[in-house]
């Protein structure tokens, strides 16, 4: 049975991927989706007492955390979202896994953007003079920059169910040298997924992010969707895009790697491919 981890980003956990992994365990995966240290438990109860210790999480022993889930493994496919979707670019580059895909990814090598909502949102979140201080995350920053294309009423619901605390190293982490990748290496298959109205990776870097991989004999596949937040994962429509990751794992990984996962309707995808 082919396996699949799921990786959370920042402000989520494990319960950000419920969905999907109902979806795909109906079309014969088998799914995991680890919690990052600290990140384990229902959301609500992470963001009403904050696990001691937080706010000097970082990327290393996150990633450290999933690698040892995945080195357990017989090199399963990883999907990542945000910090997460760096993380599968970042297992894909350590060849332990057969095919990655980031989902609005924080783009690695310190990649950056100029649009506005980037430069804010990093901001805040990094600002060198909270120290080690978690970003506590409330409702109203949750609707305005991660789900900004829910209605009001939507994203309460969403904070609610899916939002946690997190920490301000890990940002810092993935802009320094725990975020730098060989991009110029060959690799197993990638899909890089952007949306078209996030306001913390804008799209155009996520295609930042696509285009600098230039390995020409490696898989490297984009695609954008219209009209999705950075909670694309969640928000309505997330059928579309868990549909379309499956299909695309399903015709581009070898098929060996794919015979149990062989109920994806075979529909040709639209992604931009290298």
């Amino acid at each position: 049975m082919t396996q699949i981890v799921f990786v959370h980003g920042m402000f989520q956990n494990p319960k950000s991927w419920d969905r999907w992994s109902r979806l795909f365990s109906e079309r014969g995966y088998e799914c995991l989706a680890p919690a990052w240290p600290l990140h384990d438990g229902e959301p609500g109860g992470l963001r009403q007492n904050p696990p001691s210790g937080l706010g000097e999480l970082g990327l290393d022993e996150i990633y450290a955390s999933i690698v040892a889930v995945v080195s357990k493994l017989d090199r399963p496919i990883v999907v990542g979202h945000s910090v997460g979707g760096l993380i599968a670019q970042k297992l894909l580059a350590a060849d332990l896994v057969s095919g990655a895909v980031a989902i609005a990814s924080v783009a690695p090598n310190a990649m950056l953007d100029f649009d506005w909502g980037f430069i804010k949102n990093s901001a805040i979140i990094a600002n060198p003079l909270k120290g080690d201080e978690p970003v506590f995350l409330d409702a109203e920053t949750f609707h305005d920059a991660f789900a900004n294309t829910l209605t009001e009423e939507q994203a309460a619901a969403a904070f609610v169910q899916t939002a946690t605390h997190d920490s301000r190293n890990v940002l810092r982490d993935c802009m320094g040298v725990s975020g730098k990748i060989d991009l110029s290496r060959p690799h197993a298959p990638l899909l890089l997924v952007a949306a078209e109205k996030d306001e913390i990776i804008p799209a155009h870097l996520s295609e930042k992010n696509f285009r600098a991989y230039d390995d020409n004999g490696s898989v490297t596949a984009f695609q954008e969707f219209t009209n999705r937040s950075h909670y694309m994962c969640n928000e309505p429509g997330w059928e579309e895009v868990a549909t379309f990751v499956a299909n695309w794992l399903a015709e581009t990984l070898p098929a060996s790697s794919r015979d149990n996962a062989a109920s994806v309707t075979q529909t040709p995808s639209t992604a931009a491919v290298r």
